[in-house]
């Protein structure tokens, strides 16, 4: 029955989906978060972003919007529903509101899917472009509106589309040359040429598979390239513990609690023998370290010698009257005086900052006495005995090229995080999957440590070397692995984007005379229908 559908041609194709258009958008967005870790379903990612492909294509721009902001309600409401965990950890105070703010951040975010449709519909009925051409333009706006989202209003982006690939060692490299937004439009280039050669007939079917088959070539056949490429052999390699405390966020920050928290940190901290450095995850210490006498002293104690502790904890400059508020990363040497630090600069909105604190009468998250002062950004730390070090804090791994100091470059990330907000939802191996992005495209093996999890060891190729999973407690000890010469990605960031999308017009144009109906009328600019 769908094999003589799809023979007799794409009007047969429309109005089987014309009576459940939305339900439709919704379901695809929806199953786009089945492509995601941790489940990594890749034969859904045509699937997902095909269908919704085919729902727009030939939609006036109102109609297509509408399929798009349905898509991302799916996508977005599926894929960030963890974020309702961190309201029960206070539920008294925000419980309630728990489901209200998981679709009331779905439905802001489905609106970056709504200009991507909005767009490709208008472009393609004002260039009138049909075949792999439209598939180029889907893909084209799609990652625009994607790298947006990555950076209007301080930006979020979660869950990209490239992160489909993350769990697939040779379609991940990629993102090496050309970044998860790069990546990710590909990825949507791919989707959306397979799903149109259902649609189309002859040689316009033709061009689409062959278009789709060079794509997917292409990406496993860089990254089975990259893959090959020995990671190098350290002389010397720094030993490392990561240490995750598994300290519950609702017992963390109860007084009296800070002396037991960090006797735990402590004694895991003492297990096996002496290493170079302890890392400890965000605000493993639940107060303000520098001023803790008493603290400093036992942690010297625990680290004589030349082990340096590095760990989360907040931090405070008193001016005056008031105080400012920081989530740092500080550096301990053996004497228990602070090495150095780095102050977090992309701050959580709701969790460690109210943005619009003067007309948004709402409280933060987080317990405190105020909100959270950015720091300067990306910074490079020098810790004496480690290799050079780009520090991060939580989701500040998320953001694709804003990780690393490009003025000096680092050996290393270390990312101290605490997913203990989000229980043992999705969430935490979603933010995984970002670490492991940044890796590849960095070329820099990230090291991080989570409260609750998910610790773990990444490699220069976005590889798993060790990990604690979920709500474990205990110690990951290993050497720091390699770092490879720094990536294009690394030196040209989102620039190249330019380039990849000159080469996707490019290869969309030069099939346009495989396809072209008649000699002297390219299918790009045609009037006729598909």
């Amino acid at each position: 029955m769908i094999g003589r559908l799809i023979r007799r041609g794409p009007k047969h194709v429309v109005r089987l989906r014309a009576s459940s258009r939305g339900v439709a958008a919704f379901a695809a967005g929806s199953a786009a978060v089945l492509t995601l870790p941790p489940y990594s379903i890749i034969v859904l990612v045509p699937v997902a972003y095909g269908v919704l492909f085919l729902l727009v294509r030939g939609r006036l721009p109102l109609a297509a919007g509408a399929m798009g902001w349905l898509f991302g309600l799916g996508y977005f409401g599926i894929g960030l529903s963890w974020i309702g965990e961190s309201f029960q950890v206070d539920a008294e105070r925000f419980g309630a509101l728990a489901i209200p703010a998981v679709i009331g951040l779905s439905a802001l975010l489905a609106v970056f899917p709504v200009l991507a449709t909005t767009a490709f519909a208008f472009l393609r009925k004002w260039t009138r472009i049909r075949g792999p051409a439209a598939a180029v333009l889907f893909a084209t706006c799609w990652t625009a509106t994607e790298w947006l989202r990555g950076h209007v209003l301080t930006g979020f982006p979660w869950n990209l589309a490239a992160y489909a690939m993350t769990d697939y060692a040779a379609l991940r490299q990629p993102a090496a040359w050309i970044g998860s937004y790069g990546l990710g439009s590909v990825v949507i280039l791919a989707s959306a040429l397979l799903a149109q050669s259902i649609a189309l007939r002859g040689s316009l079917r033709r061009a689409s598979l062959m278009f789709a088959g060079l794509v997917v070539a292409g990406m496993w056949a860089t990254g089975m390239a990259r893959l090959a490429q020995p990671l190098p052999m350290p002389a010397d390699a720094s030993s490392l513990r990561i240490v995750q405390g598994n300290v519950p966020q609702r017992e963390k920050w109860e007084p009296g609690n800070a002396a037991a928290t960090l006797s735990r940190y402590l004694d895991l901290s003492a297990q096996g023998g002496p290493v170079d450095a302890v890392l400890w995850p965000e605000t493993a210490f639940p107060g303000f370290l520098d001023e803790d006498a008493e603290a400093r002293r036992r942690i010297a104690m625990e680290f004589p010698g030349g082990s340096v502790l590095l760990t989360g904890v907040p931090d405070r400059i008193v001016d005056g009257p008031k105080s400012l508020y920081f989530n740092t990363i500080q550096a301990y040497g053996g004497s228990g005086a602070a090495v150095t630090g780095y102050a977090k600069h992309h701050l959580v909105p709701f969790g460690e900052y109210v943005p619009f604190r003067d007309w948004l009468p709402v409280e933060r998250l987080t317990k405190g006495r105020g909100d959270f002062t950015p720091g300067p950004g990306p910074r490079t730390l020098a810790i004496p005995g480690l290799p050079l070090l780009a520090a991060s804090i939580c989701y500040e791994i998320i953001f694709p090229g804003h990780v690393v100091d490009d003025a000096i470059r680092p050996d290393w990330v270390f990312n101290a995080t605490n997913d203990a907000w989000f229980g043992t939802s999705i969430g935490p191996e979603q933010h995984l999957a970002a670490a492991r992005m940044r890796a590849v495209e960095e070329g820099l093996p990230v090291i991080r440590a989570a409260n609750t999890g998910i610790s773990a060891v990444i490699d220069a190729k976005g590889t798993i070397i060790q990990s604690l999973g979920l709500e474990a407690t205990g110690v990951i000890d290993d050497d720091l692995p390699a770092a490879l010469p720094a990536t294009l990605y690394a030196r040209a960031g989102d620039w190249m984007l330019s380039p990849l999308g000159v080469v996707m017009w490019l290869l969309a144009l030069g099939l346009d005379r495989f396809a072209s109906p008649r000699p002297g009328l390219p299918y790009l600019i045609s009037k006729s229908s598909e």
